[in-house]
């Protein structure tokens, strides 16, 4: 992946998984990851939901002081936990593309952890929203466990291909700490 300039950022969006991952070293990614956002005094844009790798994220990130905003769509929203508040301040949109949008509105850059299907999408719509020049914002994925090597895997594959430019993998920083 292509080596990213040196940027000043502020406002981080983290996008992951919404489910309880099990996995070690994924809670670990999470945590470690919301602990380095608030010591470096940034703060954290997120999915929105109370639950999983976001959850985690966004509480080691809040209880060490960072400012914590979480975009959350309704159909989403209806997929969490009821007796949970949200974490910070809460943004609820309509739909999936106005949160995507609402992401790239409020963030500087996005760091991806491991996530579900809505994370892919968001991943692919920032991608894409890149390539046509909508923006020119830092997508970091956090390969925990080689979790994105797949994905890598395909895009080398599609570049191959030629149904993909191959200038589209500058657009990743790929990153085992970010």
């Amino acid at each position: 992946m292509a080596a990213t300039p040196n940027r000043q950022f502020k406002n981080i969006c983290v996008l992951s998984g919404f489910n309880y991952v099990k996995h070690k070293e994924f809670v670990e990614a999470a945590i470690d990851l919301g602990r380095r956002i608030a010591e470096r005094k940034l703060h954290l844009v997120y999915g929105g939901h109370n639950r999983g790798l976001s959850k985690l994220v966004s509480e080691a990130a809040f209880v060490r002081g960072s400012q914590v905003l979480g975009i959350i769509s309704r159909a989403l929203k209806s997929l969490g936990s009821l007796s949970d508040s949200p974490i910070g301040e809460e943004l609820v949109v309509s739909g999936m593309q106005e949160r995507i949008t609402e992401m790239l509105n409020h963030a500087d850059a996005f760091i991806f952890l491991p996530g579900d299907l809505a994370t892919l999408e968001a991943l692919i719509t920032l991608a894409s929203w890149a390539h046509l020049n909508i923006h020119q914002k830092l997508i970091a994925l956090l390969n925990v466990n080689n979790f994105y090597d797949g994905f890598i895997a395909f895009l080398n594959h599609a570049i191959k291909n030629y149904f993909i430019p191959s200038n589209a993998k500058k657009t990743f920083s790929l990153c085992s700490h970010c």
